[in-house]
């Protein structure tokens, strides 16, 4: 079964065709990095408004890259959230008009879902598998069931973890984005110039959750309280610390939630998944198996969409185009140790 996955829940216009779930034939993600640059941040409108200029072109792409017409197509997958309204609204409108001509099922995904299941696209990982998603609008940790079911343990109660990445990037002028900003200077400094704080968050309903806006403040107004003279106050050392700070409070979470369930395998997704230091250190835990997906794989992209599309439609599962558009996550259900 080969279905065609369009993502176009923030600023990346992606098409790609999977076949069975697995085989990746085409992923074509046009970035609009170099229009939101000035702002520092995704500007909602103009990135809806460049989705619709741009996305007869990615799919055309995808489809010539894979060397498939749209009526080789078994099904249309494509993300109705969480995201961006307007621009979830482009590609799901599309997806629809395409699904009605066609005449071939249509499926609406969960774009958190779809980022979990992005690592299975590479790897056959058996359920159940603790799920560790971080990106600019998302940071969950998970117990994940089934590719459509899952128990979130803890998320953050503020700022999502790239978020805090980008703010402080932009504090800082250290560029945009600012996860592969922060991350490239990192290699550069030294994480223990400074201690950041790591929130107290760890009593009931709170034990796996985590919170980046403390972090983020000290950072950005109270560097100074926190700097050990012995070492250069310097964009690589900032960096650095605060790089290591941001993920330590994701990995401690983490190895409490693996205590507490006693699962051992973990799947990471998500923009920060691409991150040097989450990769390396979590690559040392020899207690654990960790799977990450490739760099591409981890930013938004049309082939997680249609992976995930795949298990649905090969289940019997499709939408109605009365499905609409929703800013955040729908149906997700927090589980309380």
């Amino acid at each position: 079964m080969k279905v065609l996955g369009i993502e176009t829940s923030c600023d990346e216009c992606s098409a790609s065709v999977v076949e069975d779930g697995k085989r990746i034939l085409s992923n074509i993600i046009a970035t609009q990095t170099d229009i939101h640059r000035d702002f520092y941040g995704v500007v909602p409108e103009l990135a809806s408004r460049t989705h619709t200029e741009w996305i007869v072109e990615v799919v055309k792409l995808a489809l010539k890259e894979a060397g498939l017409s749209l009526s080789d197509m078994d099904g249309i997958a494509v993300t109705n959230r969480p995201g961006l309204v307007g621009s979830l609204l482009v590609g799901l409108s599309f997806a629809k008009g395409l699904s009605m001509v066609l005449k071939k099922p249509f499926i609406a995904i969960d774009h958190v879902l779809a980022h979990l299941y992005a690592v299975q696209l590479e790897y056959d990982i058996p359920y159940p598998f603790l799920g560790l998603l971080v990106s600019g609008g998302h940071t969950l940790i998970c117990r994940v069931l089934a590719f459509n079911e899952i128990e979130v343990l803890g998320t953050t109660i503020d700022d999502a973890c790239g978020e805090a990445f980008d703010k402080v990037s932009k504090h800082y002028d250290f560029g945009y984005p600012g996860g592969v900003a922060i991350d490239r200077l990192a290699q550069k400094g030294n994480p223990e110039a400074f201690s950041f704080p790591d929130p107290s968050l760890h009593k009931g309903e709170h034990s796996f959750d985590v919170s980046y806006s403390g972090l983020k403040t000290a950072v950005i107004n109270q560097l100074d309280q926190f700097w050990n003279r012995k070492y250069l106050k310097s964009p690589e050392n900032i960096a650095a610390a605060f790089q290591k700070a941001a993920v330590d409070i994701l990995i401690k979470r983490l190895d409490l939630a693996i205590a507490h369930t006693g699962i051992k395998t973990v799947a990471a997704g998500g923009g920060v998944a691409a991150n040097s230091y989450l990769r390396n250190t979590m690559a040392q835990k020899g207690d654990i198996v960790v799977y990450f997906p490739s760099l591409k794989l981890c930013t938004d992209n049309g082939a997680m969409v249609a992976g995930i599309g795949y298990q649905y439609l090969s289940n019997g599962i499709n939408s109605s185009f009365s499905e609409n558009a929703y800013a955040r996550v729908t149906g997700l259900r927090k589980v309380y140790p």
